[in-house]
């Protein structure tokens, strides 16, 4: 079904959003932050979710309500942030393309790079480092903005001169300002990038124009109005994938498109594979990714947790690293969710790993997603997410794709749990941006 639009993948954004009746609760903090918000565009386009309708009943049911009655159920803006994924892309790959000059003088003669976001944004890093170190041609390492606030530049290769790329949605948790802050304060010579999807956020207004920091925006339209990360997750991905394609601006645009062609084809061949699987009575789920994958793996495993408000327990883990004990947390009420390599040698381990929960009866069910599954992986009450041109784009930018189909997993769980997608979190415990807290520097530290 996918592959036929080709270049289609460009249509125009007809879908005019209006705020006029937007429910103040989907948002928290100032009235400075849900006036940013409301004037953010989406790239879901209307043609598109027409034709996601027609082609599966689930989708027909939720997108076939009013606006008002789709805010009302609280599942309006994730479901256009989820599908909108594919479009996006696209629009960020011409953004990044335009920057090209900025980021090379960035990444000129580094001799290491920190890939640092706090939450998803860390899992961002996860996804990017290995294929951006063979890229680069130096060491990349993920660091948590957590880890750099507490630890400062001590977090660091030792390696110079280094790089440090900080990833955010908002740009308005403490921590990302905070580390950044003071990182600039102990290493003055240490460049920074910053993506982030909010141009009015305290990571770009606050650093903009600083001698060591370039600062990128990407659309406007990226900026989740949901709680959870959706379509800003793999925007970043994709945003920072391109520092190993500096040299190779084609590449990078066609490998964007492909990845768009892949997104659109899932949606629109198992969205009603995913809305079935999140029926099964699970109350926990393992995600198991190799590579690059596993930040996959860890993002889908946080939007579950963080969609259903903590009522599914997760767990993520690397094939091998399976046996080494988390094996025991796949109990008769676990779904494994698996992301097959295209690799051969990765797919034979990830194969022997899944042969030996079928031999010992582990999990309620599998979920495989991947290209050209064998029929021998499945058990008769699996779920199959076959991706063609997966093995295509390869390994290392499969993630976007994986992530996608965590996103929807847990939209639809979301749903069968009778919460709101928009706002899941019961009683606030978690907010679309951390509230601001107390930063502690080291004694004689001046952060900016």
């Amino acid at each position: 079904m996918f592959g036929s639009r080709g270049d289609n993948l460009r249509f125009p954004l007809l879908l005019s959003i209006s705020y006029d009746n937007l429910p103040i609760l989907l948002f928290d903090g100032p009235r400075k932050l849900l006036l940013d918000l409301m004037q953010s565009k989406s790239f879901a386009n209307s043609d598109w979710l027409r034709r996601l309708s027609e082609s599966h009943s689930k989708a027909s049911e939720l997108l076939g309500k009013s606006q008002a009655e789709q805010e009302r159920q609280g599942y309006f803006h994730t479901l256009r942030e989820i599908c909108q994924q594919p479009e996006s892309w696209i629009r960020t790959s011409e953004q990044m393309l335009s920057s090209a000059g900025a980021l090379k003088h960035c990444v000129a003669g580094i001799a290491n790079l920190v890939l640092t976001g706090s939450g998803s944004s860390e899992f961002v890093g996860e996804c990017v480092r290995l294929v951006l170190q063979h890229e680069l041609g130096v060491t990349a390492q993920t660091i948590g903005g957590g880890n750099l606030l507490t630890c400062g530049s001590r977090a660091l290769p030792q390696e110079r001169p280094a790089l440090v790329l900080s990833m955010a949605r908002s740009g308005d948790s403490p921590e990302s300002a905070g580390a950044l802050s003071l990182l600039l304060e102990e290493e003055p010579r240490i460049r920074h990038l910053v993506l982030t999807c909010n141009e009015k956020g305290r990571l770009a207004e606050g650093f903009r124009g600083h001698p060591q920091v370039t600062v990128i925006t990407l659309p406007d339209g990226t900026n989740d109005r949901s709680l959870v990360m959706t379509s800003s997750f793999t925007n970043l991905v994709l945003a920072a994938r391109f520092l190993g394609l500096l040299h190779a601006p084609k590449e990078y645009e066609d490998l964007c498109l492909k990845l768009s062609r892949v997104a659109t084809g899932l949606i629109e061949t198992h969205f009603g594979t995913l809305a079935r699987a999140a029926t099964l009575r699970f109350r926990r789920v393992v995600y198991l990714g190799s590579g690059s994958r596993f930040g996959a793996a860890r993002e889908a495993a946080l939007k579950m947790l963080e969609m259903t408000s903590g009522r599914v327990s997760t767990l993520c883990e690397t094939y091998l690293g399976f046996r080494h004990g988390p094996m025991s947390f796949a109990h008769t009420d676990a779904l494994i969710v698996c992301f097959l390599s295209s690799d051969p040698v990765l797919r034979a381990y990830e194969s022997d790993l899944l042969s030996e929960l079928d031999q010992k009866e582990l999990g309620l069910a599998k979920l495989v997603v991947g290209e050209n599954i064998p029929a021998s992986l499945a058990r008769k009450d699996d779920f199959i997410i076959e991706c063609p041109a997966l093995a295509e784009v390869g390994d290392e930018n499969a993630p976007v794709i994986d992530v996608i189909v965590g996103q929807l997993l847990a939209f639809f769980r979301c749903l069968e749990e009778g919460l709101h997608p928009d706002l899941p979190s019961e009683g606030g415990v978690i907010n679309r941006v951390v509230p601001s807290f107390t930063l502690h520097y080291p004694t004689g530290a001046k952060p900016v």
